[in-house]
């Protein structure tokens, strides 16, 4: 089983092109399953039956495991054995017998645009970092890039003559996103910064260095968001993500079409980019109830 888990790992790998985290998470939820099956003293894959899968199921349930923690084990599971049908090492799938769980829908966090423009400019420009803080915080409002496609973007990705950067997305897509006349200015200016730091051999390309020359990684990404968040004065929660949620909620509030808000933030399905339309609704439905004589 552990060679069959092996594989099926390196394929996600290597033809899916699967990220770091994608991986871990897939690992640990296979190899729990593993255990389970062994506890069982069940030795191949090809003697799980769905009732095998709804005992396992159950005693996630024990452990009052979050619904979504529940589904995304599932998910890998569902995953696993198709990808052992196609192999043929199993004749059939036994987790399609099993139906989907619904999880609880948590909208996204989303700054107001007041909160956005506070944030943005809490950087001290007047600073090397902050002058690359403010540089990274306007491409990722301006662009809807996820962490990790900020911190992977190299100087030869961005055309700021056109207003685009290519980003290397889940599963490497590529695609191209849109930088605003504010997102432009201020990376033009860490471009041409004589104070910006020089990259080392490592980072050699990479637009977004830290104080010693190295390429950012996605926790100092995360470290700096909440440096400049509490800098702004705001009160609640936000992370690099919360700048992807109000960029794309913000551009369906003033009017733009949600496939076009699909192809900005490289949504493969639609019904990825549908949540920003419940967030939207939402406060509609806030300002409704506040204007509105006749709503309560």
């Amino acid at each position: 089983m552990r060679a069959h888990l092996d594989r099926y790992l390196r394929r996600l790998a290597d033809a899916r092109g699967a990220s770091p985290h994608t991986l871990r998470a897939y690992s640990r939820d296979l190899d729990e399953f593993a255990a389970f099956l062994d506890e069982r003293r069940i030795e191949t894959f090809e003697a799980v039956t769905p009732r095998t899968l709804r005992a396992f199921l159950a005693r996630l349930e024990e452990r009052q495991l979050a619904k979504s923690s529940v589904q995304r084990k599932l998910s890998s599971l569902r995953s696993f054995f198709r990808h052992l049908v196609h192999e043929g090492h199993v004749e059939s799938n036994p987790v399609l017998g099993l139906r989907r769980r619904r999880g609880s829908r948590h909208l996204p966090a989303v700054l107001s645009e007041d909160e956005i423009g506070a944030l943005l400019g809490a950087p001290d420009t007047t600073e090397p970092l902050g002058r690359r803080d403010r540089a990274i915080l306007e491409l990722m409002y301006s662009a809807g890039t996820r962490a990790a496609e900020t911190v992977g973007l190299d100087t030869g990705d961005l055309d700021l003559v056109r207003g685009v950067a290519r980003v290397l997305g889940k599963g490497r897509k590529e695609r191209l996103a849109a930088l605003g006349s504010h997102a432009i200015r201020a990376v033009q200016a860490y471009l041409e910064d004589p104070d910006r730091a020089a990259p080392n051999a490592q980072a050699r390309g990479a637009l977004f260095l830290n104080a010693r020359g190295g390429r950012l990684t996605t926790r100092s990404l995360e470290r700096i968001v909440d440096k400049h968040v509490l800098g702004a004065g705001i009160r609640r929660h936000a992370t690099p993500h919360t700048l992807r949620h109000s960029f794309a909620t913000h551009l369906l509030d003033r009017g733009a079409d949600l496939r076009s808000v699909q192809e900005l933030l490289g949504h493969a399905h639609l019904v990825t980019t549908q949540i920003y339309t419940h967030v939207s609704m939402e406060r509609l439905r806030k300002i409704y109830e506040k204007a509105h004589p006749r709503a309560s």
